[in-house]
């Protein structure tokens, strides 16, 4: 069976679903059946590698509250990321395109290194004040992933490198009908939206199972 994870470095609910998706994997008993396949979503296609600040000044601008209210928006993701055993830093956060952040993804995902690089660039945004829109940092996180540093570093100069991937999965969202993330799509059979509690997850896995296992009967 495959899950496709539609979802965006930039949105804490990604990084938090992430950990309560695993956590639904691991209490669903044909967990070692499961292929897991992480695609691109951009929150904010529109924006540039210019268009850089950080994350709490951006959210006071976008929505038009207050930087109190924006705060006590942020503290309540925290609760729910640290309620999971992540980390959250609510001070320091950049925001930025995401495209690059994506395509190198993408090169995660050819080298079988896709999960990992993922891990370490939500845990270096959302859990350490480390700006995943630095090139440097970003190529770092790569090595760490287990990626030759030339090879990272080759993708990111080259802007058409893994762009076509990139807007090929936003493209797929679209047509599935996910205008936010995270999205998760089970065995093409059934969709899950948000960051869900683990057993739901675990009951949603069930579910395709089951249909898929019925649909072999019905063959």
């Amino acid at each position: 069976m495959r899950v496709e994870i539609w979802s965006d470095i930039a949105c804490p609910w990604c990084y938090i679903g992430k950990a309560r998706f695993e956590k639904g994997l691991a209490g669903f008993a044909h967990r070692d059946e499961v292929e897991v396949v992480h695609r691109s979503f951009e929150l904010d296609p529109r924006l540039t590698k210019a268009d850089t600040g950080t994350v709490l000044d951006m959210l006071v601008a976008k929505t038009g509250r207050t930087p109190a209210e924006v705060r006590e928006m942020e503290e309540h993701v925290a609760s729910n990321a640290r309620s999971e055993g992540l980390g959250y830093v609510l001070d320091g956060r950049d925001y930025g395109s995401t495209f690059d952040i994506h395509r190198l993804l993408h090169l995660a995902k050819a080298r079988g290194r896709q999960d990992a690089l993922l891990d370490l660039v939500y845990r270096a945004n959302f859990a350490e004040e480390r700006s995943v829109y630095d090139e440097d940092t970003l190529v770092g996180l790569a090595v760490e992933a287990g990626i030759e540093e030339a090879e990272a570093r080759a993708v990111l100069a080259d802007p058409e490198e893994y762009a076509a991937d990139v807007r090929a999965d936003q493209r797929e969202a679209a047509e599935l009908g996910a205008n936010g993330v995270p999205f998760f799509v089970l065995d093409r059979r059934y969709g899950v939206s948000g960051g869900q509690p683990a057993e739901v997850f675990t009951q949603a896995l069930e579910q395709a199972w089951d249909s898929r296992a019925q649909a072999g009967a019905h063959a």
